[in-house]
């Protein structure tokens, strides 16, 4: 029951730091919708129950979005959780094609919990490109997203056969309707 409610907590505390922001497509969405979203695809979809991995899937975006650190996230829900954050974490201060190449270049390197959350992550963030896309976005643009979110991918494989199923999936129907 410990975990259960630590999962709970973790959901709040994302909530309330995310509070305000919104996700890029032209519906506006809240930005919680995305980590409770990648928390769902760990468990329903990856079949994940470990519990640092589920929840530091719904606190994957709070260091890099919010003025919280890992150890503020160590102190609440444990040092194994905020380290698969702090995997996870695109250092802000870097120009955007320099944090997209790295995470190529590290995605092999990640813990397995990392690559897990990284796996959902991808797949929320296409899904998000394909169906509710910013209205500032050309159809080249997503589909270069959605290759880069392949480059990302290739580094994780192994790491979980539904999740890199249904990724593949995606990136099929991606690459269909954008062409």
């Amino acid at each position: 029951m410990d975990d259960v409610r630590l999962l709970l907590e973790a959901a709040a505390f994302a909530a309330k730091k995310h509070t305000g922001q919104k996700r890029k497509g032209k519906d506006e969405e809240p930005y919680i919708n995305h980590p409770l979203e990648v928390a769902d695809l760990l468990a329903s979809v990856g079949e994940v129950t470990d519990f640092d991995v589920l929840i530091a899937g719904l606190l994957h975006d709070v260091i890099e979005d919010t003025a919280t650190t890992e150890q503020d996230i160590a102190a609440r829900f444990g040092p194994k959780t905020a380290g698969i954050v702090a995997e996870v974490t695109d250092d802000k201060t870097l120009p955007k094609a320099e944090r997209k190449r790295l995470q190529v270049e590290h995605a092999p390197h990640l813990s397995h919990g990392a690559k897990l959350v990284k796996l959902a992550d991808k797949i929320s963030n296409i899904t998000d490109i394909l169906d509710r896309p910013p209205d500032d976005w050309s159809d080249r643009r997503r589909r270069e997203y959605v290759e880069w979110g392949v480059s990302v991918v290739a580094g994780l494989r192994g790491t979980n056969t539904q999740l890199e199923e249904r990724f593949d999936r995606l990136v099929e129907r991606a690459r269909s309707e954008l062409s």
